[in-house]
């Protein structure tokens, strides 16, 4: 059967796109360049839906533009498909990169079908993304300021040695530092009220990132994640929000390779050699699992803190955590008993601790489909 899709591909940038596509009944790649607006957008679907004889398709690389775009063409009658930058196939002799090439190049590769998809949420998905990836800046920004009031203080004699920063009594020592240059203190006095600021926000954060947590939506999930040693309220709902949809990885090693936590390789022949993990995809929830993961580095036994949170859940998510538990532990003290580096047997933790998880919550979707409707 004759292929009668059109292909269109598209070089994003926050202003204006570059456009290249092929009607199927023409050899030649027509190219042109558009403004990033809604009107214009439309005016082009319209136009190329106008002339072609069937189906058009349209790809564009994951970047400033997010996925408001794919909901734009998709509006319009198209279908839209999201490419992840990372894979897409490079050839190492090229040294030339213009917005036309890429978008030709691109086309050529959508058309031969060797470009990857990036899971695209759905809006209310994306706005809790959002809100999380709020909170986490609002964390960083709040470790930034300390540092910069710890180097400010180092640089002009004011150390700090009677216990560990940021305590409360070491918010008092802050407050009864005093300065012989009237600049220096109204310097001081700013970094000061800044730190206070990013608190104050990072607390709210905090809050709202919570009441998500007990929405309607999440409130299950949330509380099954809690059951894991190492994994309260905020990381669960972070990690649910960054991924969104468990189902499209068929299998744990399909997570774990998602997440940049299998190890590299480069073997050949006799030659075999594993280097350090890919760190490919989600940076954040593989954060998340490695800071969880040092929890497993003790003997597991569940806190009375661990059994509060577990009031009220399943006793087969109970079971599956006890599970990762014992293994978890039993796994890192190995490692380090074998003469690994506790950070590489964190990092190996870490990655069956993705498997859990995977597993736990498959088998509450699962679960959740069985259930008889009353």
């Amino acid at each position: 059967m004759e292929n009668i899709i059109t292909y269109v591909a598209m070089d994003t940038h926050k202003k204006q796109h570059k456009i290249a596509l092929h009607y199927p009944a023409q050899e030649e790649i027509v190219e042109f360049t558009i403004k990033n607006t809604v009107r214009d957008i439309r005016k082009m679907t319209k136009k190329i839906a106008k002339q072609a004889t069937g189906q058009v398709e349209f790809c564009y690389e994951a970047g400033v533009c997010g996925f408001t775009l794919k909901r734009r063409l998709e509006d319009a009658g198209c279908k839209c498909m999201v490419i992840a930058p990372s894979l897409v196939p490079r050839k190492p002799g090229e040294r030339v990169k213009t917005d036309r090439r890429d978008a030709k190049k691109l086309l050529v590769l959508f058309e031969a079908g060797l470009l990857t998809e990036v899971h695209a949420p759905d809006e209310q998905a994306e706005a809790d993304r959002e809100l999380t990836r709020l909170r986490g800046t609002a964390r960083d920004n709040l470790k930034r300021i300390r540092h910069q009031i710890l180097k400010f203080l180092t640089r002009h004699g004011y150390v700090y040695t009677e216990g560990d920063h940021w305590t409360q009594k070491h918010i008092t020592w802050l407050r009864t530092v005093e300065f012989t240059e009237p600049m220096l203190t109204k310097v001081f006095d700013n970094y000061f009220n800044e730190m206070i600021y990013s608190i104050g926000r990072l607390e709210n954060l905090d809050r709202e990132v919570e009441l998500l947590a007990e929405s309607q939506d999440y409130k299950e999930i949330v509380g099954l994640l809690c059951c894991f040693h190492g994994i309260k309220t905020l990381t669960a709902i972070t990690i649910i929000t960054e991924i969104f949809e468990f189902g499209r990885f068929e299998t744990p090693r399909q997570l774990m390779s998602y997440l940049g936590l299998t190890p590299s390789e480069d073997s050949s022949g006799e030659k075999q050699r594993k280097g350090a993990i890919t760190k490919a995809g989600n940076k954040r929830v593989r954060r998340l699992l490695n800071e969880s993961a040092w929890h497993n580095r003790h003997r597991y036994y569940p806190s009375k803190v661990l059994k509060r949170r577990r009031k009220g859940q399943p006793q087969w998510a109970i079971e599956i955590a006890d599970a990762a538990g014992r293994r978890l532990s039993r796994r890192y003290r190995h490692l380090i008993n074998n003469g690994k580096m506790s950070c590489k047997a964190n990092v190996a933790v870490a990655r069956e601790l993705a498997g859990f998880i995977w597993f736990m919550i498959t088998q509450y979707q699962a679960r959740k489909k069985t259930k008889p409707v009353a």
